[in-house]
Parts: C-alpha cells; structure tokens; sequence
C-alpha cells in the first residue's frame, strides 16, 4: 500500500472533509488489489452515505473505478456509438426494444446492463428467459458482433470496471446503496468502459423507482451528465415516472413477450411512449437525425415496418437464443400456471393507481426477482396487468394474472396484488411519463 493510510482518509471523510483525487485513486486501486479489506472499506463507503463527494471527488471516484479495467476501444466501428441506461423501474423492458430499435436506424448500440435486485428487474435475467440467449460474451466477440450487427447486449465482464464489481456488492450489504456520488460513480465506471462516444440516461422517480424522492432523483440525473461530460461522453438524462408499473407485464419473459409485441409495431400506452422518447434522443445524439420530431418519426416506421424486430431476432440467433420463441412466444407461457386476481366488492370506480412497489415486490416474491444477489429467478413467473390506471373496473373483474409454477406459490399474493389497484369514482388524468429533460446543464420542464 506504500503510503496509503486508509485509517486517515475514513477519518477525513467522516469529518465532512475533501480528499484528492490522488488519495481516492489510491484507495480504490488498493482495495481492488485485495490490499484494503472489507472492514474498513465499508467504514468509508459508510461515511461517503453520511457526508457526501463534491464534484470533483466523485469524478475521482467514477475515474478510479473506470481505469481500475479495460475500456473498451470500439474507434474502429463506423458510427456514434450511444446506449441507454435506466436506474431500475418495475415493468421496465425498454432496453429490449430500444437496443434493436435504434441500432436498426443505423446507430451503434453497445449494451452492457445488469442482473435484477429487489422489486426492480434486470435486463440480463429478461434476455436469459429466451433459451439458449448468451449474456457472458468475451470483450472481443461484444466488439466483433457490434462490428457485424450494430447492436450487443452483455452483461458486466470481470475486466470492465472489476472496483466496481467488488464496491457494488459490499455497498449492497451495508447498507449504503442510496448515495448519489456512489451509485453515480458506479453507474458511469461501468458505461465510460464501454466505448460509448454518448449516453442517455432514464432517470426514473416515484413509489417503484430505486430513487422515489424527486429532489435525490434530480440531483442524481444531473450527478450522471455532469461525470459523462467530464470524461468527454455527450450526455442527456430524462426525468421519468415510476409510480404505476410501466405497461402491462412484470415478470422476466412477461416482459420479454410485450418487447417482442412492440418490436413487431404493437402499441402500449406508456412503454412505446417512452421507448420513443427515448430512442429519439439516442438518434439526435448518434447524428441520424437532426431533431427529435425526425428522429421519433423514423422510429416509428422501423417499429411499424418489422426493421426493428428483424435487427432484434438477429441478435438473438448471434447470442444463441432460441428464434423459434422470438417468433412464437406462447411456446414459451405453456409451462406456467396463471391464477387470476379479481376486484373486491369495494372496487367499483376508475383505476385512479397501481402501486408499482407492492406489484414489483409481489413479482419478486413470486420468483420472478432475488433478494440476494445469489438467488436464482424463474424466467416464467411474474404478474400480467388486466387493468391500467384510467380503466373502469367494477367487482370481480379481472385485475391481474398471477404467473407461477404452481398455484400454490400465487395464492399468498392474491390479497396483496389486489389491493395495489387503487379506485377512485372519477378517472385520473393521463399519465405523463416524462417529467422532464436535461440537456446541456438545464432542466427543460416543458417537454410534453
């Protein structure tokens, strides 16, 4: 460790002190090599929680974190590169259509994305749910199948950002996850490794959102673009709403399904509205396109014209998924048990909410999730919506299918899932999915 006094740099911190970028970068190449332990790297995570980084010591730590493994060089492969992150919603599958979706318009799209935690899923664990789908490629078959395809979905290798890998899972058992410059840091280490040339960042806020809290949320998105434009990486973030589930499905092939409806031109209220939104920015961003109403125009008709599925299904047959589900999903439901879920006698009104927390922790329970990091997740279980928010519903309607291996799993969350629909006796107002916009340092909260 030569000088590395990491007893001082846990004190400093826990003072409410500053300390260099020398100091950070010591202390995380340090605890990556094994030469720091567990004990006191927890007690300065925990004292990062309590005081916080100012700028420039979080861009000192997303930068320890990023050199502490490989960046991918991709200057070889034509195009901007841009991918999309999302900070971890209920029903959130956009991933599965943007990567296919905007790499189908001529933008490169590397991906490198997570494992579900909690009530929020992981893009990995969704992919996985097709068979045979290879999430754990080598650096060199993501860079050669980028080359070929323009789009690759992987999972984090032990190159990209490994002080990362290792803080992760230790922040996840201390108890230190919600703080901005930590989960900012992490966040950006892994995404700066992926040879990305640009980012747009989702944001989400409310009941289901890993940052329900609006003021943390923004400061987290503002966190997010201010280390991508440090490190030269065009960055643009957007403020979403992760209160009600986000479109009809929770689940891991639940989900899988409805991005395979909307690749081939299906409509769903909320997920295409955001999937657009978003995939317009990452076309502005990636220079096809000169404005966002061009860009979501030209989305639209490779979603309505099958472009869009054509370049998906290919990745597929690339990763060693099986197409023949990709083509026919419901060979894929007939092994599930599906128990209904019907509105009580009280319910007779407007689905005025759907408590997004209580269905993702349902799903969870249900298989469809872990709660450590080590459980394993049934690819068929989760929770199929029969009703939205503004749909009128009386009692014994059908809110929700259940989706288990056996009925016996579903019935302790009937009562639970039920009562996550909330009535009123008038309908609410249409649900506005993005909240707002920031952009070259300025919030712009008057995007629609």
């Amino acid at each position: 460790m030569g000088d590395l006094d990491p007893v001082r740099l846990i004190a400093v911190k826990r003072d409410g002190g500053q300390l260099t970028p020398a100091e950070i970068r010591q202390l995380i190449d340090a605890y990556t090599d094994g030469q720091v332990p567990d004990y006191q790297m927890s007690a300065f995570l925990m004292a990062v929680f309590l005081r916080g980084m100012d700028g420039a010591e979080t861009f000192a730590l997303a930068e320890a974190m990023l050199k502490s493994g490989t960046i991918v060089d991709l200057s070889d492969v034509p195009g901007v590169k841009v991918d999309k992150h999302s900070t971890g919603g209920v029903g959130d599958k956009l991933s599965l259509i943007l990567a296919p979706l905007v790499a189908s318009a001529g933008v490169p799209v590397p991906m490198i994305s997570g494992r579900g935690l909690g009530h929020t899923g992981g893009t990995l664990d969704k992919l996985e749910s097709i068979p045979g789908f290879r999430t754990s490629l080598t650096l060199g078959e993501y860079h050669e199948q980028l080359r070929e395809l323009g789009v690759v979905m992987i999972g984090q290798t032990s190159e990209i950002a490994p002080a990362d890998k290792k803080l992760y899972a230790l922040r996840d058992v201390t108890s230190t996850v919600e703080s901005v410059p930590l989960i900012a840091a992490s966040i950006m280490s892994k995404k700066l490794a992926e040879g990305i040339d640009a980012l747009v960042l989702d944001v989400k806020v409310g009941k289901g959102a890993f940052m329900p809290d609006a003021r943390k949320a923004r400061r987290l998105a503002e966190t997010l673009v201010d280390i991508g434009e440090h490190f030269g990486t065009r960055s643009v973030a957007l403020l979403t709403e992760m209160s009600d589930p986000l479109g009809y499905a929770v689940g891991n092939w639940c989900e899988m399904e409805e991005a395979i409806r909307c690749l081939q031109g299906e409509t769903v209220p909320e997920v295409t509205e955001l999937t657009l939104s978003l995939g317009s920015e990452m076309l502005v961003l990636g220079g096809v396109a000169s404005d966002l109403a061009t860009a979501r125009e030209k989305l639209q008709s490779l979603l309505e014209n099958g472009t869009a599925f054509d370049v998906f299904s290919r990745m597929v047959a690339a990763q060693g998924g099986d197409t023949k589900v990709v083509q026919n999903p419901e060979l894929m439901g007939e092994s599930a048990i599906t128990t209904e879920v019907v509105a009580s006698s009280s319910q007779d009104g407007f689905i005025a909410s759907i408590d997004a927390l209580a269905i993702g922790q349902a799903a969870t329970r249900l298989g469809a999730g872990r709660m450590r990091v080590d459980d394993d997740v049934d690819p068929l279980a989760g929770i199929t919506l029969c009703r939205k928010r503004g749909d009128r519903v009386q009692p014994g309607d059908c809110l929700a299918r259940l989706h288990t291996r056996s009925s016996d799993l579903a019935e302790p969350f009937l009562i639970s899932v039920r009562d996550a629909f909330a009535t009123g006796d008038t309908a609410p107002a249409p649900r506005q999915v993005v909240i707002d916009r920031l952009v070259e340092g300025r919030w712009n909260s008057s995007v629609n």
